[in-house]
């Protein structure tokens, strides 16, 4: 079957609110951790992860860092506006260099209470090394899904991502039901983050301390980083009743030459992806080498993974090997003189895929009915209600600050 045509409430089940994790717990890594190997479920905790993992296999994560992305502006009458800064709203080519402009940027954005948004512009007063700056923001456009914002500062020395610190709040997840705290700031962040870009963390990671990553190295195991920059779309719930009604989000992959050579080099072994994220990057980079492999001469904009392209016939006849299509894509850079790959994916990863790199995900338990929980299901199939339902029935806590699984694909 096409994922086209699969019907999201084969992917449905019963999250009951106190199963879902309102908080972190005090240590990352005593989060509760559920294995399934050999189709069998055994538990354990993330301290101890390193003890399930082939020795000398390869782990990638996602060291994108979470941005400060929500801002309140506050009325004279009282009544306060929401802008969620969702991604820039111009051609960029790195994310490092937007977030260091200075004096204005413009950004795709949702508003909470936008209907109360009457004036030219809101102002906020934001204290910045003991020095006043005011920011403004101003309603530029208005897009089908969201809203278009410039947002503006003076003195104009800061840059936005000094800007974003200090006047911004942590974006918790919608269904974490209590206002962000100052504790958020770092427990919703990995300890290896570092790419700033993210309006959600890339959950899996968030278990993960400096033992664990020092018992994955006692027993070889090799650790890569991709950046995927996860944007507010991975919330975004299936509201079609099949697939094909459904317009997967798509986000900013940023991955350096070096890293998909290490990845070459550890091709013969196994891949684990610490996360959905991570496995999107992983897979992604895949189908554009195939892309390469077909056409040496593509434009590099035509790289990009649009939504359902891997699974029509002019990608999936080129039958390439991992190493053949990681080459490809390799050689296609080194070509165009760059030594790293900045450009966005759409990929849905859903019943039917063919896992071309991943052997294995590390990952939370997810929402009901989304595209999350489809990858989940595309790699062990309608075991992943078996699992699910054993999570829920040992008290296991749910979504982003709750416990995880390692997935092995057998």
């Amino acid at each position: 079957m096409h994922p086209k045509n699969l019907s999201i409430k084969d992917f449905d089940y019963a999250l009951p609110e106190e199963k879902i994790a309102v908080y972190p717990l005090l240590q990352r890594d005593q989060s509760k951790l559920l294995i399934y190997k050999n189709a069998k479920i055994s538990e354990d905790i993330y301290r101890n992860i390193a003890s399930y993992l082939p020795e000398n296999s390869f782990l990638v994560f996602n060291d994108t860092k979470v941005i400060k992305a929500r801002i309140l502006f506050q009325k004279i009458t009282g009544a306060v506006i929401e802008i969620f800064c969702l991604e820039p709203y111009e051609k960029i080519n790195d994310y490092t260099v937007v977030l260091q402009q200075k004096n204005s940027t413009k950004w795709k954005c949702m508003i909470g209470g936008a209907g109360k948004w009457k004036e030219n512009y809101l102002e906020k007063r934001v204290i910045i090394d003991e020095e006043e700056v005011q920011l403004k923001a101003s309603l530029i456009e208005k897009l089908h899904d969201a809203y278009v914002v410039e947002l503006s500062w003076h003195p104009c020395n800061y840059s936005f991502a000094e800007i974003m610190e200090h006047a911004g709040e942590t974006p918790l997840p919608p269904y974490i039901k209590r206002k962000a705290e100052e504790s958020d700031s770092e427990k919703y962040q990995t300890i290896y983050s570092h790419y700033e870009g993210s309006v959600a963390a890339p959950t899996a990671g968030l278990h993960f301390t400096e033992e664990i990553f020092s018992s994955l190295k006692s027993k070889n195991i090799e650790t890569g980083f991709v950046t995927l920059h996860v944007g507010s779309g991975t919330f975004k719930p299936v509201k079609s009743a099949n697939m094909e009604g459904h317009e997967m989000h798509a986000e900013w992959i940023d991955v350096s030459i070096k890293f998909i050579e290490r990845l070459l080099e550890n091709i013969y072994k196994p891949v684990f992806c610490v996360g959905t994220t991570s496995v999107r990057t992983v897979e992604s980079l895949y189908w554009m080498g195939v892309k390469t492999f077909l056409n040496s001469e593509i434009e590099f904009e035509n790289l990009k993974i649009n939504q359902w392209e891997v699974y029509e016939e002019e990608l999936s006849k080129a039958n390439l090997s991992d190493k053949e299509s990681l080459t490809s894509l390799l050689n296609y850079l080194t070509f165009k003189n760059l030594n790293r790959l900045f450009i966005q994916t759409q990929i849905i990863i859903a019943p039917g895929y063919e896992f071309k790199i991943t052997k294995g995900i590390i990952t939370n338990f997810h929402q009901p009915k989304s595209t999350l929980l489809l990858l989940v299901s595309a790699m062990i199939g309608e075991k992943w209600k078996e699992i699910y339902e054993y999570a829920l029935a040992h008290n296991y806590r749910f979504l982003s600050y709750g416990d995880g699984c390692l997935i092995m694909n057998d």
